[in-house]
């Protein structure tokens, strides 16, 4: 079973996941702190804490599925985590993750301020599962 650690990219927060094979669960929110190397070097922390074997980051498609301007930029940060990260890091469609983790918290009743503060490790489980649904393909991984 591989350890895997999910990554939501937004541009306030980091949500992250983490599985021990075949269930995500949500993990932490990493607030922006303006530098990418410093949030890279905290998702590399979390690598090591977790013990993960490789980094799935959410690539936002356009509902076509195709690569829009935040898919592209999503794709530049991957190249430059893959050089922080010493585990292979792999993209996997996102489409739809944060509203579904919204709704998700709503049915548990949780306010808007209390959702704003969980969503994003939610919606980077909710990638991270079905990355594993799918059985864990690896396309598209940075060595």
């Amino acid at each position: 079973m591989t350890r895997a650690l999910g990554i939501d990219l937004g541009t306030k927060r980091i949500g992250v996941a983490v599985s021990s094979g075949t269930l995500s669960t949500p993990y932490e929110v990493v607030a922006r702190s303006g530098s990418r190397r410093t949030d890279h070097a905290r998702l590399a922390e979390l690598v090591d804490e977790t013990d993960a074997e490789v980094v799935v980051v959410g690539l936002p498609l356009s509902l076509d599925g195709s690569e829009g301007r935040a898919a592209r930029s999503a794709r530049a940060e991957v190249a430059e985590l893959a050089d922080t990260l010493s585990v292979p890091v792999t993209t996997y469609d996102e489409r739809l993750t944060t509203v579904t983790a919204d709704r998700q918290l709503m049915d548990q009743a949780l306010g808007a301020g209390a959702r704003r503060q969980v969503v994003d490790k939610v919606a980077a489980s909710v990638m991270l599962q079905a990355w594993l649904d799918a059985g864990s393909p690896r396309g598209d991984i940075s060595p």
